[in-house]
């Protein structure tokens, strides 16, 4: 049989600089997270090539 994978889950994480500036495009990432242990929003510094910075990724619904 098969094995679950869990509480492992894949998420998005977008831009909230880029969102909030009103330019076209997103800057848009996938990852996954354990969701036991990180049962909020997570939230990282990524880098931004619109942008061109690092700027804080926070997960979508």
């Amino acid at each position: 049989m098969a094995k679950s994978k869990g509480n492992r889950i894949q998420v998005i994480l977008e831009c909230t600089e880029h969102k909030a500036s009103g330019l076209p495009g997103t800057s848009r990432y996938y990852t996954e997270k354990n969701k036991k242990n990180t049962p909020g929003r997570l939230e990282l510094k990524k880098y931004n090539p619109i942008l061109k910075k690092m700027t804080i990724h926070r997960e979508t619904k």
